[in-house]
Order: structure tokens, then sequence, then C-alpha cells
């Protein structure tokens, strides 16, 4: 292609903003229903609980304006695209602009541009924006509105360290205490030193772990020695975060803590590690939908027909229900250990890139 045919013409501008002003009023107009929604469910809570207006404004929904629009993102480029050029086509200006010697090739550069723009802003979201909000967020709901649910709160065996482990049969991520714990530590596959303790209490002020009556044994060459007492302050490279996880930590997380959790699950052969490497994949394969929503949209209603947008826009929100549908199943195959979670977060957009193709060659050119 000659370099001019990547400069920015009238109708470029034309296009990309109908992409635009079309996507950003569909994402206001469904973040107002939301809201609205959102407060129907909650305002009870917000009562019973004495939420501060302030809190209620700027702590949470300040913060769920992001999330939403992020989580709605792929579902509305397309059905931007699809309804703007619906209309385009009705009113016959797709046949014009091709008839003018414009290729449907060509007549796709603006389109992919604004998908760039929208992806480009997804993916600003994703990393820099909404781990923070969401942490905000999140805090407010197990404030105001619901008690967090823990996971892994028993029997819970992880490698902390290379050769050292930690065992602790229950823990009250409220108050702080575990229970039964155990520490092995062990170097070329010998054990060195195994200390039990009745429970172990975290202190904020000293920012260490409080045994009770704890039992040690170290193991020699020479033989054994028995160490034992009533309260030991020890770190054994575990925070009390690391003990008790909600399905909502990782959507807090930027992309260097999330890199460090998985490393730490990883480490602890943690079943979570999973659902870690989702979120992580996820926030690039997502906002990449759009340019495979835009060119399905671009395909599918460039043709006019009988019945129109509406049919359209029917088909159209068949395809993204089902896009969807099956990211949601691919995702918890992922998370259930029986798929990849790098193929399961990619694998709908590959499938879906493939319909693309198709739709695009039986395209009106």
């Amino acid at each position: 292609m000659k370099l001019s045919t990547f400069r920015i013409t009238t109708l470029d501008w034309y296009i990309i903003r109908k992409f635009l002003g079309t996507y950003f009023f569909a994402i206001a107009l469904i973040l107002s229903i939301s809201i609205v929604f959102d407060i129907a469910e909650k305002i009870d809570d917000f009562m019973s609980k004495e939420a501060p207006l302030r809190e209620i404004v700027f702590g949470y929904y300040l913060n769920f304006i992001p999330y939403f629009a992020n989580l709605f993102s792929s579902l509305f480029i397309f059905i931007t695209v699809i309804f703007f050029t619906s209309k385009m086509a009705a009113r016959c200006e797709i046949i014009a602009i091709l008839s003018s010697g414009i290729s449907f090739r060509r007549l796709l550069y603006p389109y992919f541009l604004s998908a760039f723009f929208l992806f480009l802003l997804s993916i600003f979201l994703s990393n820099v924006v909404i781990p923070p909000a969401n942490r905000t967020r999140i805090d407010f709901i197990h404030k105001y509105v619901s008690r967090p649910k823990y996971n892994d709160q028993y029997d819970m065996h992880k490698q902390v360290r290379p050769g050292f482990f930690v065992y602790m049969e229950s823990y009250s991520p409220n108050s702080r205490i575990g229970y039964r714990l155990a520490l092995e530590s062990f170097e070329d596959g010998k054990l060195l030193s195994k200390l039990r303790a009745n429970y172990v209490e975290w202190d904020t002020v000293s920012q260490k772990w409080q045994m009770g009556s704890y039992y040690i044994r170290h193991y020699t060459d020479s033989g054994e020695r028995i160490e034992h007492g009533t309260g030991l302050d020890t770190t054994f490279y575990l925070q009390p975060s690391d003990l008790a996880h909600t399905d909502m930590d990782i959507e807090s997380m930027n992309y260097r803590q999330l890199n460090q959790y998985i490393a730490d699950q990883e480490l602890q052969g943690s079943s979570y590690v999973n659902a870690a490497y989702v979120e992580k994949y996820n926030r690039v394969a997502q906002p990449f939908a759009a340019f495979i929503l835009t060119l399905i949209g671009v395909s599918v209603s460039a043709r006019k027909v009988r019945g129109g947008m509406g049919k359209h826009l029917g088909f159209g929100l068949g395809l993204s229900f089902s896009y969807i549908l099956f990211m949601r199943f691919s995702t918890m195959f992922a998370i259930g250990s029986t798929l990849s979670p790098l193929l399961a977060v990619w694998l709908p957009n590959m499938i879906f890139a493939i319909v693309a193709v198709v739709l695009y060659r039986m395209a009106p050119k």
C-alpha cells in the first residue's frame, strides 16, 4: 500500500466520529442503567450500615464506572459497529463509498483506527486504572455490603521458600489466629528442623507472628536437639493476606503485583494460580477482541438487506453473546486445571478470528 493510503481523510474522520461517538454514548447509557439497578439492589445495605454519601459516590460508584465500562467494552464495540454501519448501509452510504473507487479493505481503515484507540484505552484501564479502583471498591463492599468470603482457611500446606514448608490446620482471617502450626526446613532433601505450635497470632505492631507454646526439633549429624517454650516471635515468610484469599483479590493487583502473586502461588503449589493466570492473560486478550469484533461487525452490517438494522443487530447480538459464553466456559476449564490458561483465554479470539475472516470474504466488495 502507498503511504497516502494511510492518510486520514474526511471520510475517515466521519466514520471515526460515528464509531467513537456511538460507542461512548452506548457505554454511558448502560452504565447509567447499571448504576440505577445497583443502587436499588444495595440501598438497604447502605442505609442499615450508615454508609456516608461521600464514600458511596467517591469510594464506590466512581470506581464502579471504569470496572464495568471495561467489562462491557467488547460487547458494545460490536453493537456500536453494527448499529451505525447498518444505518450507513440503509442510507446507501456504503454503496456510494465503494462505487467511488474506495475498496472495502480501505473502508476498514478508520474502523481499525478506532478499534486501536479503544484497545489502548482498555489496556490502560485494565492495568493502571482499574486495579487500585477495584481495591477501593472491594473494600467498600466488604465494609458496607457483605463480609468477604475467604478461601484456603483449612489444612493449608505451602512451600513459602525453597525447602521451607508451612502447615496450618486452620486459620481465622478476622482474628488473624492460626491453629496447629508446623514449620519444616529441608536442605538437599534432608530435614533440618521441625517446629510445632498450638497456635500463632499476627501482631500488627511488630508485624510478626507470636506463637503460644512451641516445640522445635533440630536434626544434625550428631543427633537431635530439642527446644521448647511458651512464647516466640517469628516470621515465616507469610503475611495474613497470604493465608486467606478472596476471589476478588487478583482484580485489585497491577501487572507487577499479579506476576509476583503468580510466582508465590506456584512456589506454594496453590490451586488458585490458574485463576491468576487467567486474569493476567485476559487483560490483553479481552481488549484485543476489539479488532476481531470490529471486523465481524463491519462484514455483517455493510450489506444492505431486507429487515435492515434489526436483522443485523439480532445476528450481532447472538454472535457477541456466544463469544462471551464461549469465553466463560473456556476460562472455567482453565481455572479447573483442565485447559491451559493461555489457550483458554485466547481460544475464543482464535475461533472468532476465523469467523471474522470468513465473513470478511463474504462481505460486499
